[in-house]
């Protein structure tokens, strides 16, 4: 059966479609076949041209159960679920059928407070940095930020996601053929992290 990851979360703005599809690019790379499935019915799906994984139209709730029973019946995929925000129903059933959950947040009071509900509400998620500070001043004022977070929840998140500003490239209608350096390292990074996550929730 495939393994399914689900980036979901009540905050918009925070990364949660960069991330499935640098995800899904991430897996490419690792030789690893990925879908990333768009659920967010507010959003046009990116057109599959020029693109090393699947795309999949999960906007309603039977396209939904149509394309999780399909990842299902496959071996040796991974299906990515890009959520949306503000819609707690959904969420919780994509949460359901998820292998691994992630809640991806970035370095703002504002984001830290709804993640940290986000992450009573689904326990076995964990809190992913996103479009993390390069800056060390900045990258330092991230940090105590987390530090204030208590105890059992800072042990559920997860190495940042660094903000590379050619990430944007992967949500162009078409996708160069080759991606810069740094794109290709965080994809990798960010892939691997995922697949020790699956490894764990496995073993």
């Amino acid at each position: 059966m495939a393994e399914i990851i689900c980036i979901i979360g009540t905050k918009g703005g925070s990364g949660k479609t960069t991330l499935s599809h640098l995800l899904c690019y991430g897996l490419h790379l690792q030789d690893r076949r990925g879908a990333c499935v768009m659920t967010d019915e507010y959003r046009t799906p990116l057109r599959p041209e020029g693109r090393h994984y699947v795309m999949a139209d999960a906007r309603t709730p039977e396209a939904r159960r149509k394309v999780i029973a399909k990842l299902r019946d496959l071996r040796e995929w991974i299906g990515v679920l890009d959520g949306g925000a503000n819609r707690t129903s959904i969420d919780l059933s994509l949460y359901e059928v998820a292998d691994v959950v992630l809640l991806p947040f970035r370095d703002s009071a504002e984001d830290l407070r709804v993640v940290m509900h986000d992450m009573e509400r689904y326990p076995r998620a964990w809190a992913l940095p996103s479009q993390w500070p390069t800056n060390r001043w900045q990258q330092e004022a991230a940090t105590r930020l987390l530090d204030t977070m208590p105890a059992p929840l800072r042990s559920r998140v997860l190495e940042p996601v660094y903000a590379v500003s050619s990430s944007k490239l992967l949500l162009q209608a078409t996708p160069p053929e080759s991606m810069p350096i740094p794109l290709n390292n965080a994809a990798r990074a960010f892939s691997r992290q995922v697949l020790d996550l699956l490894a764990r929730t496995q073993a």
